[in-house]
């Protein structure tokens, strides 16, 4: 499917802090896990001091926006209090934006409460792993706020999602179920919506390499797509190996989204990352 121009430009532009932001050139999205549970080990950062050394370390190697979350998502993890939640992420997201201000930072929380602290806090967008399903009041809140919203599909939750894997197309579906959420987004008066396919999360290994295959269809949606692969089972469990071990997967595979014209790819390395971008603009010119 190939966009005219003007309208793929049009759809690939948010605002963040009263800034438009072109998303027609790939940004990176490095995780920050201010975790102790997340699948994979090397993401995790277990306190504030931990968490900023890798902000500078992500900063210098040209991440374009930091996501921050306070609980793992991954399969059959337990979930926190909103205060435990808060108190991992709120001191980590104000350091952010104090001390790298021209970094965006993405509170990634599937709360209303959470999200709107971690706005106040400096955080200018918000990634809902649930797409609105675990808190009824987070598109409101999103509204009212007036930031940017990473919409992704999911079933579920962390305890039942591998169970509910039943699609007649994921491609199809997943779409389908997403523009469900757009149209009440868009009539509650959110502007920018960001979407993402949610590998891993209530799909199949199978389902994972569909939607992927697929990704240029979720274009009918009119949103900026996110494409987050990184070192997740899709690729480690085909390859027979680990998350440790899933760098060279995670690349190709990231390669691949970009060539797809993710605007956003979320990645646990943003070096080799930002490298694909380079190479790819280079063949580009």
């Amino acid at each position: 499917m190939e966009w005219k121009d003007n309208k793929y430009d049009l759809i690939n532009r948010v605002k963040c802090n009263d800034k438009l932001h072109n998303l027609n050139s790939t940004l990176v999205m490095g995780v920050l896990n201010v975790t102790p549970d997340s699948f994979y080990q090397d993401s995790r950062r277990s306190d504030y001091n931990d968490a900023m050394t890798h902000v500078h370390k992500m900063t210098q190697e040209g991440v374009d926006i930091i996501d921050v979350g306070g609980v793992s998502t991954r399969p059959n993890s337990d979930l926190l209090s909103s205060k435990e939640e808060l108190s991992r992420i709120i001191p980590v997201i104000s350091e952010i934006s104090k001390t790298y201000p021209e970094i965006l930072i993405s509170v990634d929380t599937f709360r209303a409460d959470v999200a709107r602290e971690a706005v106040s806090a400096g955080a200018h967008m918000i990634n809902d792993v649930y797409g609105g399903r675990y808190d009824n009041q987070m598109f409101d809140t999103v509204a009212k706020l007036g930031v940017p919203y990473i919409l992704m599909h999911s079933r579920g939750d962390a305890e039942s999602m591998q169970k509910l894997t039943n699609y007649n197309d994921v491609v199809i579906d997943v779409c389908n179920e997403l523009s469900v959420s757009i149209e009440t987004l868009r009539s509650k008066g959110v502007k920018d919506i960001i979407i993402d396919p949610g590998f891993g999360f209530a799909k199949t290994l199978e389902h994972n390499y569909q939607l992927f295959e697929g990704l240029r269809y979720l274009e009918l949606l009119d949103c900026p797509i996110l494409v987050g692969i990184s070192r997740k089972s899709m690729i480690y469990k085909l390859l027979n190996t680990s998350p440790l071990e899933s760098l060279i997967g995670t690349t190709i595979l990231n390669t691949v989204a970009v060539l797809k014209k993710a605007s956003i790819i979320r990645v646990h390395d943003v070096k080799e990352a930002k490298e694909v971008n380079k190479l790819l603009q280079a063949l580009k010119n």
